[in-house]
């Protein structure tokens, strides 16, 4: 899963590092929870470059007679996502690149959550894979995306057995393009970041209130003992 993220490069090096003009004031943030909005990367259908956007995480089908399923849609399965109702029309022709700087997960460790902060070794910043979806209702319109995830890691296994896609950006033309919906094509991005190029230590439990949104977040606290197990009802969210 990918409950939680922190995005607080600036403008102009995600400009160079996604290939795109971003000319949008970002504040950092460094605790974006779900149903807030977050910048992506995105090309429109029957268009050719890439836009930046905020969309409001929990993806809201553009069939939906409830916009409230986006609560519940805040990340989609790779290995599923082609055949799920709710998702399968935005992998094939609504993808986006979601710029993230790290990302937090909880581990159960002695009957207690515990965040981590995963970022990249080289501390750049990097692209999640997103999908996104329009849904209009009475003149009510809402622009909405999720995050895909995958398998975690080896590294990241004994936290939680699932991670976000992370898209390469020699990949970013093909992830993006709108006309390619082959999914062989697509699935090749959906696979375990590497864990040679993947860094992760504790932080306090500051970051789980969402108001807090400053560096303290991702402060690292002493070395935490990792054995745990996943209870019956996490287990049943990753498989959703």
């Amino acid at each position: 899963m990918c409950g939680r993220f922190a995005l607080t490069s600036n403008a102009s090096t995600l400009s160079t590092q996604l290939g795109t003009d971003i000319h949008i004031t970002l504040p950092p943030r460094f605790n974006i929870a779900p149903a807030q909005k977050v910048l992506v990367i995105r090309v429109r259908p029957h268009q050719q470059r890439r836009e930046p956007a905020f969309l409001k995480w929990g993806l809201i089908p553009s069939w939906a007679d409830d916009p409230s399923i986006g609560a519940r849609l805040t990340n989609a399965r790779a290995e599923t996502a082609a055949t799920k109702p709710s998702f399968r029309t935005s992998l094939r022709r609504q993808r986006c690149l979601i710029p993230a700087d790290g990302f937090y997960e909880w581990a159960n460790i002695n009957g207690k959550k515990q965040p981590y902060y995963i970022r990249l070794e080289s501390k750049e910043p990097f692209a999640l894979g997103g999908l996104w979806d329009t849904w209009e209702r009475k003149g009510e319109k809402i622009e909405t995306c999720t995050i895909l995830t995958c398998s975690a890691n080896t590294l990241m296994q004994p936290l939680h057995p699932r991670m976000p896609v992370v898209i390469q950006p020699h990949r970013f033309d093909t992830w993006l393009e709108p006309t390619q919906i082959d999914a062989a094509a697509v699935s090749q991005d959906l696979h375990p970041f590497p864990k040679e190029r993947t860094a992760l230590y504790p932080v306090s439990d500051y970051v789980n209130n969402v108001q807090h949104d400053d560096s303290r977040c991702q402060e690292q606290i002493n070395h935490v003992k990792t054995t745990q197990s996943y209870p019956a009802n996490q287990l049943f969210l990753f498989d959703r």
